[in-house]
């Protein structure tokens, strides 16, 4: 309990102390013995930033990769999903816009941007 308690005393003098409101353990202006040097708690700060940062943009690199490889393979006949919710069947896809069948009954067909193509649906969808 008394490990416990001195820890705790260390550790908030040494938040104190970083804080700069007030004088570490043991007077003078050095930091207390066994306490954390404040730049080693920016590095690892940095370090931990930087790599959730690379992270973070190699998931968004590889998920614009995914979907523009869908949009480069869209197909006549292709049942797609619309971003606003729409299902329909390819009837012809252009540069940039698609044209979709969005009912057999009365043939009714819709042209949408190619990026408002949210997935392309397979059968068991």
């Amino acid at each position: 309990m008394t490990l416990v308690t001195s820890m705790l005393g260390q550790v908030s003098s040494s938040m104190m102390t970083l804080l700069g409101q007030g004088a570490p353990a043991g007077g003078g202006g050095a930091a207390a013995p066994g306490g954390p040097n404040p730049a080693v708690i920016w590095i690892g700060l940095i370090v931990f930033m930087g790599v959730f940062f690379f992270i973070s943009t190699r998931s968004q690199k590889k998920e614009r990769q995914k979907t523009a490889d869908m949009l480069s393979n869209l197909k006549k006949n292709d049942k797609v999903l619309t971003v606003g919710g729409v299902v329909g069947t390819v009837m012809n896809v252009k540069e940039n816009e698609v044209v979709l069948k969005v009912d057999e009954s009365t043939n009714t067909r819709m042209t949408f941007l190619k990026r408002a193509i949210q997935q392309v649906l397979t059968d068991s969808e």
